[in-house]
């Protein structure tokens, strides 16, 4: 293989190929489905809180435990997944999270009690808060550069249909045979996807490139030339950087790494994501009770929130159309701020049924052009060997606050200031942050990945 630096380097060549949907369209929809799964199993926070209070009697400072513990548990996840993908790879990373996730919430259909089922809740989180992060940076290092901000905007586009699918099966099994344990069951089928994404995945080449594998990386490299039907090129594969080793520190060693790199843009990354995904966690794990509380039937709340979701997949076909011609941080500016707007709007007509499930959907639409662009916009700041730590320290801040965020919800601002203003609250904080990222961060539209 020709070393000579006036020859593209591999990654160039990977990130210039035309896209075909036999092969990186593939790597897309696998991926997908896993983010799919993900988005099914956080939306059933939202769908056991008020089934588990009812089965268990819990006061609504329990039943935040509910989402919490899966939280916490995947901001643990993707604090400790981001490093492992960058240390083990992302094809082996992906295939584990997806099991982990899989067979956690599962067990806890069987779990004898309230502990228990936080515990396993917990686990499950642990294999979600990694799968993001994992997911994202394998399917973006697979991209070609000229697709890649709307192929990663896309992706998001399998969140409202995961959280919409939760929601409508979910009142359909409570509808038929009226046992929370059965809306649990169903999550069996990620831990299927894994034998598909062993058998149809190859591992990222710029991954193997920085770990120093070159043989492995070349051959990725020739199979995905010959496979999209593009013209061989001569190229070279750099000696490779300095690669993080699996070991206790090795997480602490990248997140200095991140800050070094750049400490406002890391700040940037952080503050976009937890306050952003409060927001929409918020709505997420708490609507359903809230609808409930405001005299729809459970069914029904079920349904709203459902739709609330799916509607979301319109707001990612719009964020994909947009992203490359506006620009990421443009896009994140207006939608950030609006979406927790709308959500005060909705605490005002809860009462009025049509009004509420108005102002829903449209909640779920504009929220879900935020989103997408975000993960889009963090998983780009980074270089290839801090891509999936980069994203997923941002998603571990992110959860921590998303975790804590409903149980602060429920157990103090709600009762002492009322909904609306604590959605009002939680919305400042995304106005700080889009401020912040206007200011420090840069804009990535058609920047080639590093």
């Amino acid at each position: 293989m020709n070393t000579y630096t006036s020859v593209p380097s591999g990654e160039q060549v990977v990130q210039e190929l035309p896209w075909r949907w036999r092969v990186q369209g593939r790597i897309f929809l696998i991926g997908g489905l896993g983010f799919m799964f993900d988005a099914w199993d956080v939306t059933l926070n939202g769908i056991l809180i008020p089934l588990l209070s009812k089965h268990w009697s819990l006061q609504p400072a329990d039943a935040a435990w509910i989402g919490t513990a899966n939280l916490i548990g995947m901001a643990l996840g993707a604090f400790a997944w981001g490093t492992i993908a960058d240390t083990i790879g992302r094809k082996k990373a992906f295939a584990a999270t997806l099991l982990i996730f899989s067979l956690f919430t599962v067990a806890g259909a069987f779990a004898p009690d309230f502990l228990w089922f936080c515990l396993f809740r917990f686990m499950a989180g642990f294999g979600l808060g990694g799968c993001i992060p994992v997911d994202y940076a394998l399917v973006g290092e697979f991209t070609p550069r000229k697709q890649r901000g709307r192929v990663l905007t896309a992706m998001d586009g399998w969140w409202p249909v995961g959280a919409a699918l939760c929601g409508f099966v979910s009142a359909g099994l409570m509808a038929a045979f009226a046992d929370w344990r059965l809306t649990m069951l169903v999550m069996v089928l990620p831990a299927l996807l894994v034998f598909w994404v062993r058998r149809s995945v190859p591992e990222s080449p710029l991954f193997l490139i920085r770990k120093g594998r070159r043989k492995e990386a070349a051959e990725v490299i020739d199979s995905l030339v010959a496979a999209t039907g593009a013209k061989p090129r001569v190229y070279s594969l750099p000696d490779p950087q300095d690669a993080p080793r699996l070991s206790a520190g090795s997480a602490w060693t990248q997140l200095r790494s991140l800050w070094q790199f750049s400490w406002k843009i890391t700040t940037a990354a952080w503050a976009l994501f937890f306050t952003v995904l409060l927001v929409y966690y918020l709505s997420l794990t708490w609507m359903p009770r809230i609808l409930i509380g405001a005299g729809f039937a459970e069914y029904k709340a079920f349904v709203t929130t459902a739709g609330m979701a799916a509607v979301g997949l319109l707001g990612v076909v719009v964020a994909a159309l947009l992203v490359e011609r506006v620009g990421r941080k443009w896009i994140l500016a207006i939608t950030g701020p609006l979406s927790a707007l709308i959500l005060v709007i909705v605490a005002f007509v809860v009462d009025i049924p049509e009004a509420a499930v108005f102002w829903l959907l449209a909640f779920g639409f504009v929220v879900q052009v935020a989103i997408p662009v975000l993960y889009a916009y963090v998983s780009e700041l980074y270089p290839t060997e801090l891509r999936g730590s980069g994203f997923g320290w941002a998603s571990t801040f992110s959860r921590v606050g998303a975790g804590f965020g409903p149980l602060v919800f429920a157990s103090f601002f709600w009762p002492t200031f009322g909904l609306a203003t604590s959605f009002a609250l939680a919305g400042g904080l995304v106005l700080l942050a889009v401020i912040w990222m206007g200011a420090f961060a840069p804009e990535t539209k058609q920047e080639a990945l590093h």
